[in-house]
């Protein structure tokens, strides 16, 4: 019997949310945060429709990620404990393991790989891979991954919180070795009196003001996330949106991003098996080893994005920038999430 009713094709739109989730699922067993397909499709908007992310004026997007920048560290400033910080401060040489890997080797394995970028638009890039170097590690997954393996949670969220913190005033001094040389449009007096206005004076204003709102901070903490996630997007739009309309990614082919990949992944690796090798010569125990490991081979995306705001906020190439901070992340993320596994097996055996 033939059927009465004439077939429907499904909508091309639900196709692309079914195709979406079926991407998160994906992404989801595989360890990566679903955010990452957003920030990528957020890259391929800017891409195809850059205009709204290069507008000017007092109510543009770039504007309004200025504005998030600053709301962002002072919510972070609001949720530092004082009373925690300085209670952790007794396991020291652990603290000095993590924060040394963190701020001095990270950069200086950058460095000793400048030989290798020698054209104008490879220096650009490698310029990016500093900057991803010298930021601080993350917060929520390094001690994430810390618990799941089985590590010293207390330590990690201490060593998380410091490095956060710390990662304001010595990223930006790493940074200003390189910034008058890498373009000649950097003004870094006016870098460092903006980074004053939007990053240190909101993380102090915070920090003084914990006792009264700290509280309302912490229990807001997963909404704050939120608008964290939305400020990210904005920056990475933004910029992106900027590098595409001045065409600065033109010299770049997905073999070149391919290669930044593995070069990202043997990063994440030496330091990880790095840190891995100082902590059995110094006798840490398991649990101290492996916060060490997670928490000194993680960088931080939001403060790479908001970082950038700040510190490339004139440049065209700050898409360019990001790529290497962005494509750490994603790859820290699996890498991490996979070792942190293999971790637990060898706890449960």
């Amino acid at each position: 019997m033939q059927n009465r009713f004439p077939r429907i094709d499904p909508d091309p739109v639900d196709k692309q949310i079914s195709a979406f989730q079926r991407a998160v699922n994906i992404a989801g067993r595989a360890g990566l945060d679903p955010f990452i397909l957003i920030l990528v499709g957020v890259i391929v908007l800017a891409k195809f429709w850059p205009e709204p992310g290069i507008q000017e004026g007092p109510l543009s997007l770039t504007e309004l990620a200025n504005y998030g920048v600053s709301f962002i560290f002072f919510f972070y400033g609001l949720r530092q404990e004082p009373e925690k910080l300085k209670a952790g401060l007794s396991n020291w040489r652990l603290h000095l393991v993590v924060h040394l890997t963190t701020f001095v080797v990270f950069p200086l394995l950058a460095l000793a790989g400048k030989s290798l970028f020698q054209t104008p638009d490879s220096e650009v890039m490698w310029l990016g891979i500093f900057f991803q170097a010298t930021l601080p590690s993350t917060v929520s997954s390094a001690v994430v991954m810390v618990s799941i393996a089985g590590g010293n949670i207390p330590a990690a969220i201490f060593n998380a919180s410091i490095s956060s913190t710390l990662g304001v005033f010595i990223t930006p001094l790493w940074m200003g070795l390189f910034l008058n040389t890498a373009e000649s449009s950097f003004d870094l007096s006016q870098v460092f009196t903006k980074l004053i206005i939007q990053v240190i004076i909101p993380v102090i204003l915070g920090m003084l003001l914990h006792k009264t709102f700290g509280k309302f901070a912490e229990k807001h903490r997963a909404r704050m996330r939120y608008f964290d996630q939305l400020i990210i997007l904005t920056i990475v739009y933004t910029s992106f949106s900027e590098s595409f309309s001045q065409n600065m990614f033109r010299d770049f082919s997905l073999t070149d991003i391919f290669l930044l990949g593995l070069g990202m992944v043997g990063f994440f690796l030496a330091v990880f098996f790095l840190i891995n090798l100082i902590s059995r010569l110094l006798g840490f125990n398991r649990e101290d080893r492996i916060t060490a490991i997670f928490c000194g081979s993680k960088k931080s995306l939001v403060h790479g994005t908001v970082m950038a705001k700040v510190l490339f906020a004139n440049s065209v190439n700050t898409g360019i920038i990001l790529l290497p901070v962005m494509l750490y992340h994603t790859l820290q993320l699996v890498a991490g999430s996979i070792l942190a596994q293999k971790f637990a097996r060898e706890k449960e055996d």
